[in-house]
């Protein structure tokens, strides 16, 4: 079997969201959430997937589509496609499933996950604009401190430099 067909079985269409949810739910787990594009994964992101790996018994990562990521961020982003991201995601051990969403922000996707815990970088603080529906549904927000000198952008900024 081959890497990506084994990966496909952490990754959740977002038609089939629900059901997996409920599912996870009748077996008594509790959920951690994570969202972002994750575009050029880096060490950076590994620490606070991570991190959220340890809020929940199974941790689900929300990757923004292309185009939101286009609209929200810029037209020349993302640099990954993601289908890629998803399965760079989903070969993380730590992450139990990897589903995505097409709007620019997750509120959507996250009043249908429920989680009993979303992990967020400290950039955005206790009152990050997830933060109203994930308390709404009786979850937390757990911020997670960022790695100095990490971050896409950067990586992104060096690799130009050194392109000149």
């Amino acid at each position: 079997m081959s890497l990506f067909r084994r990966l496909k079985s952490k990754i959740i269409d977002p038609v089939s969201l629900d059901e997996k949810i409920g599912e996870l739910r009748r077996n008594g787990q509790t959920i951690a959430t994570l969202n972002g594009s994750f575009d050029l994964l880096h060490a950076g992101h590994l620490e606070m997937i991570y991190q959220a790996s340890l809020q929940a018994d199974v941790l689900i990562a929300a990757l923004n589509t292309d185009r939101s990521i286009k609209e929200y961020k810029n037209p020349f982003r993302p640099i990954i496609a993601l289908e890629d991201r998803l399965a760079l995601m989903a070969a993380l051990e730590m992450v139990d499933f990897v589903t995505w969403f097409d709007e620019t922000d997750p509120r959507q996707i996250l009043s249908r996950i429920k989680p009993d815990v979303h992990v967020n970088g400290a950039e955005y603080g206790e009152n990050c604009i997830e933060a109203e529906v994930v308390r709404q549904h009786g979850g937390k927000i757990h911020i997670v401190s960022l790695v100095p000198g990490l971050s896409t952008s950067q990586i992104i900024k060096k690799i130009v430099e050194t392109c000149v």
